[in-house]
């Protein structure tokens, strides 16, 4: 089996961190799977960086920021800084299954990427994000037109040389594995998806749930917007298109075949946004072409 590069990102998860790079050792022992570990602390506070030092293991590279820079600025700088082409990512938390990297590691000889979908029978997720959780897997299913098991989930592994070639639209906050879902399924890559638990946090969540919602949202329409524009806007074009012949129709019977000004502002805005979608998804088109 190919060497793996375990990327773990960490922000004042100086309680966590140490449990979670032993378990991955000895994980990685265990199945014989060669391989190095990376941490990347992103500014931590509380000691994390020294915690993970004190280790003085060969097998582990510490990777400091100066400053907090984002959970998907973490991974970027690891993924730069990989050893491996096959790296998996996972969390410093205890939320993630480590036992099955293995799994994933061997599944990637073969796929481009495989995500251990949170569907297992232990998920602990808070009651309070899973409406939000549910919506914006909804969303992103029609808008990429396939069935995603987990949009978001960060026990998964990929390639170096394919990741890299998207670090320009990828965020440097919680949203990183949101966008490389969207971006390698839009771009017919080959993606596992394999079914894992999800346990309790320890210490505090890093999430704001208002903020980092609204920004899932609106990062889902743009990253499909970028790779599949025809998704959002024949919708949109659709209903424009719908309110037309019903203003048309008005105006016929209202004013004697005459047509009011606003129905022509209509049918105007309904022709320029099917042909911005067209030209959204020729210049698509053109781009894929080119790689």
């Amino acid at each position: 089996m190919e060497p793996v590069t375990i990327l773990i990102p960490a922000y004042n998860e100086a309680n966590a961190i140490v449990p979670t790079i032993q378990k991955v050792q000895e994980t990685l022992r265990t199945a014989g799977l060669p391989g190095e570990i990376v941490v990347v602390d992103d500014g931590s506070s509380d000691g994390t960086g020294a915690a993970v030092a004190q280790l003085a293991d060969e097998s582990v590279r510490l990777i400091q920021h100066p400053q907090n820079k984002g959970y998907g600025a973490s991974l970027k700088t690891g993924i730069r800084r990989a050893q491996y082409n096959n790296i998996i990512i996972t969390d410093a938390d205890g939320t993630y299954p480590i036992e099955m990297i293995p799994t994933l590691a061997a599944e990637l000889q073969n796929y481009d990427m495989v995500v251990g979908a949170r569907t297992g029978q232990t998920v602990e997720i808070p009651l309070s994000r899973r409406p939000a959780k549910w919506a914006l897997t909804r969303l992103a299913n029609y808008l990429s037109g396939m069935e995603i098991p987990d949009l978001n989930s960060g026990l998964r592994g990929f390639k170096k040389e394919i990741v890299v070639d998207y670090f320009r639209m990828l965020p440097s906050g919680f949203s990183f594995t949101t966008s490389i879902t969207l971006a390698m399924l839009t771009n017919d890559y080959n993606v596992l998806y394999i079914p894992i638990d999800y346990f309790q946090r320890t210490g505090k969540s890093k999430i704001k749930p208002v903020r980092d919602t609204i920004n899932f949202f609106s990062l889902v329409v743009r990253v499909v917007l970028m790779y599949r524009p025809l998704r959002v806007f024949v919708p949109l074009a659709a209903v424009l298109v719908l309110l037309s012949l019903i203003k048309v129709i008005y105006d016929i019977n209202a004013y004697d075949f005459h047509l009011a000004t606003s129905t022509v502002v209509l049918l105007t805005l309904t022709f320029q946004m099917i042909m911005l979608g067209l030209i959204a998804d020729l210049v698509v088109s053109l781009h894929k072409s080119q790689r």
